[in-house]
């Protein structure tokens, strides 16, 4: 038996997980490959001088949300016998890609996409992408470039995302220029779909009191009650924190964590680069006043979902207030689909495994 599939089995036998039939098939997968990695990575003097090893094939993993996808890729990265390996969030990796591009480009390079994926490429030889999620454009036209280059400098894709390719970046701007990146996707990586029936983050849920509705002075007290608990304070103090040259501004922060309104955070510009300080700056973060959010208030939810990944990809503890409970807050309108992901997410985070400990009596 291969040892990821022992590993995963003998976490199921301790109650750690819950063996799956579809994650076994998709694991049974990873280990292939992983064991691929190991034969073709060169070791000790005689490595110098082997023959390079033929092109792995990487993997694309997609399916509904909750269905362990993460889980299997991080549990596949963990045991993968590589040192030049990098695993990060798509929102993060992309972040990277621009500012590496923008450098180059301010010394005037003709071409900034191919030497910046070589550059990955020789950083990682092993590049795993959590939450693959097209929605901007400037990612459409540069990826399948960047993916190109970074194939042909010898680099094995591992990434996870709710949808097929051929869904990816679907009604978007330009979509036509977007398709080669979807038939490179296809014909370079082994698509597999993860397509188990149980949402394992529901099945995680216990009786945290970290989301709090409805909105009102009972709820704002049970908010500072928690507050109170976690920073042995009554208020923070505002800071400012760096985003590429410029400050985000925190109104109240206090042993790891900050408190902002929802107005702070989703109806200001901020973006990715934003939410990636915050996470990296705070263990724990907590939003109040969470509006219902109607069809017009479509920047406001894709605000809401990008700081919901980036957290969760952080394992940054959150607690909340909010009008209604998660699957009320933006029940129609664009980004629909993704806000389904969002709703699941925020109920994990309310869950003990997810605190690590009871900090709430319930």
């Amino acid at each position: 038996m291969p040892e990821l599939l022992d590993r995963y089995r003998t976490a199921a036998a301790r109650g750690d997980l819950r063996s799956d039939t579809a994650q076994e098939k998709v694991l049974d997968r990873l280990a292939v490959l992983s064991d691929s990695l190991a034969a073709s990575t060169p070791r000790g003097l005689l490595g110098r001088f082997r023959k390079p090893a033929e092109k792995l094939k990487g993997l694309y993993i997609f399916g509904e949300v909750g269905r362990g996808k993460t889980m299997l890729m991080d549990l596949f990265f963990a045991h993968a016998a590589i040192a030049s390996k990098r695993r990060v969030h798509f929102h993060a990796f992309m972040q990277d890609v621009h500012a590496r591009l923008h450098a180059l480009r301010r010394n005037q390079a003709q071409d900034a996409i191919a030497p910046v994926a070589k550059a990955i490429a020789a950083e990682s030889r092993l590049l795993c992408l959590d939450e693959m999620q097209v929605t901007d454009i400037a990612d459409a036209m540069i990826l399948g470039r960047l993916f190109e280059g970074l194939l042909a400098n010898g680099t094995v894709i591992v990434t996870t995302s709710n949808l097929a390719p051929a869904d990816l970046y679907k009604d978007g701007l330009n979509r036509q220029l977007f398709l080669p990146f979807i038939r490179l996707i296809e014909e370079r990586l082994d698509v597999i779909s993860l397509d188990g029936a149980i949402d394992y983050r529901l099945g995680r849920v216990k009786g945290h009191e970290t989301f709090l509705t409805p909105l009102g002075p009972e709820t704002a007290a049970r908010m500072q009650d928690l507050w109170r608990r976690l920073t042995d304070t009554e208020a923070g103090v505002p800071v400012e924190i760096d985003v590429l040259g410029r400050h985000l501004h925190v109104p109240e922060a206090a042993h790891g964590c900050a408190r902002f309104s929802f107005a702070d955070l989703c109806e200001k510009p901020l973006g990715p680069p934003d939410y990636l300080a915050l996470a990296r700056h705070f263990r724990t973060v907590f939003l109040s006043g969470i509006p219902k959010l109607g069809p017009e208030r479509r920047n406001e939810a894709k605000r809401l979902v990008l700081l919901i990944d980036t957290l969760y990809d952080a394992r940054v503890r959150f607690v909340a207030s909010s009008a209604v409970p998660p699957e009320g807050i933006y029940p129609a309108g664009d980004h629909r689909f993704e806000f389904g992901r969002t709703v699941s997410r925020l109920k994990e985070m309310q869950s003990a495994a997810w605190w690590g400990k009871k900090i709430v009596e319930t």
